[in-house]
């Protein structure tokens, strides 16, 4: 069986590195974007099994990224995890009603991210 691929999408550098390290030690392959326009294009050009996407980022927010995701019918039922450092029951409402599958607040320990990107993408 083949590694699972995860799209990373944020603005920090820092975090995608980080991600990138936790997610490739448990075993997935990690495919990257610095804001929603790049993570749409990324969509486009590779096959994913789930994505992570912080909400606050130039460009496009995670939160309408993660809309125009679920506005393709080919990634309707496409696991969407929310990684962001909001905590306020408004965005976290507003991100079930864009169509995340979870919200995890940042900062967040690898080895927990990687078992629950095990659990919703696997």
């Amino acid at each position: 069986m083949s590694a699972l691929r995860v799209l990373t999408v944020d603005d920090s550098r820092t975090m995608l590195d980080m991600l990138r390290a936790g997610l490739e030690r448990a075993g997935f392959e990690v495919v990257e974007a610095e804001d929603g326009v790049q993570g749409l294009a990324q969509l486009g050009r590779n096959s994913v099994d789930c994505i992570i996407t912080d909400v606050n980022m130039p460009n496009m927010d995670g939160l309408e990224f993660t809309r125009r995701v679920r506005a393709d019918p080919a990634h309707a039922k496409l696991p969407i995890l929310i990684l962001t450092t909001e905590t306020s029951r408004e965005k976290r409402e507003a991100g079930r009603a864009a169509g995340a599958t979870g919200w995890i607040t940042k900062p967040a320990d690898p080895e927990q991210l990687s078992q629950v990107v095990k659990r919703v993408c696997g």
